[in-house]
């Protein structure tokens, strides 16, 4: 049975959640604040994160900054915050999507399901795909670049083999998000987020990026592998 952390300060947020996601055949383990979350996420190693931005002792943002060192557990903030530069702040930190409160249930699970066929297609996939001195493999979840291993969220990880499939092809922001799921309700200043967070973890330097091109007026593409420079290793993360 896959479980689901719900973090809220809300008690009728989490009972609601709680009783919803118990009905479609899942697990739910609760936390009213994010230290009490880093707890439980520690031990519980739950499939999917339900996470409140605005709460008390460790908040929302700061619960991703710490976490998002230790795991790559698939993360939906759930916003009272209707401000874009807010839900892109999340993003830039680690989420890989978002819903705004109110919320329905039957989306919230529908998101939820997604995810959750995202994360098992990969890990069902024997593919490693290999692009420049860039390894990904997809049943081990594992991306190397040159001897580095580089940790990234499931949606930094779905972009990079997005783009590594197809070398070379430009994708626009829609693209990226209809490639990532039908049911992904993303804005195109996400994948923004998403690629800035994704060019700091495998560029060299990110200001000069050697992989990942912004094609000015259409997108993004992975440069083929015959004409990416040579360079050093990117530095080992945190």
């Amino acid at each position: 049975m896959q479980t689901i952390l719900i973090v809220d300060d809300e008690k009728a947020i989490r009972d609601m959640v709680e009783e919803y996601l118990t009905g479609e055949g899942f697990r739910v383990v609760e936390a009213c604040h994010g230290r009490e979350a880093l707890h439980i996420a520690r031990h519980e190693k739950p499939d999917i994160i339900l996470l409140d931005v605005m709460m008390p002792k460790i908040n929302g943002y700061d619960f991703l900054r710490i976490f998002g060192q230790e795991a790559d557990t698939p993360i939906i903030m759930l916003t009272a915050k209707i401000e874009e530069n807010d839900k892109v702040l999340g993003l830039e930190l680690g989420a890989d999507d978002y819903m705004t409160k109110p919320f329905s249930m039957r989306e919230l699970t529908a998101r939820v399901r997604a995810m959750l066929r995202r994360m098992q297609k990969a890990a069902n996939s024997g593919e490693v795909l290999r692009v420049a001195d860039i390894v990904l493999d997809n049943a081990m979840r594992r991306v190397t670049v040159g001897e580095q291993a580089i940790e990234l969220t499931p949606s930094e990880f779905h972009i990079l083999h997005t783009f590594m499939r197809f070398p070379g092809r430009v994708f626009s922001r829609l693209e990226l998000i209809d490639e990532y799921d039908a049911d992904f309700d993303g804005f195109e200043r996400s994948v923004d987020a998403h690629i800035r967070r994704l060019r700091g973890k495998i560029e060299p330097d990110r200001k000069n990026p050697r992989y990942i091109e912004t094609v000015y007026g259409f997108g993004y593409r992975l440069v083929r592998p015959d004409i990416v420079k040579p360079s050093c290793a990117p530095k080992a993360q945190n």
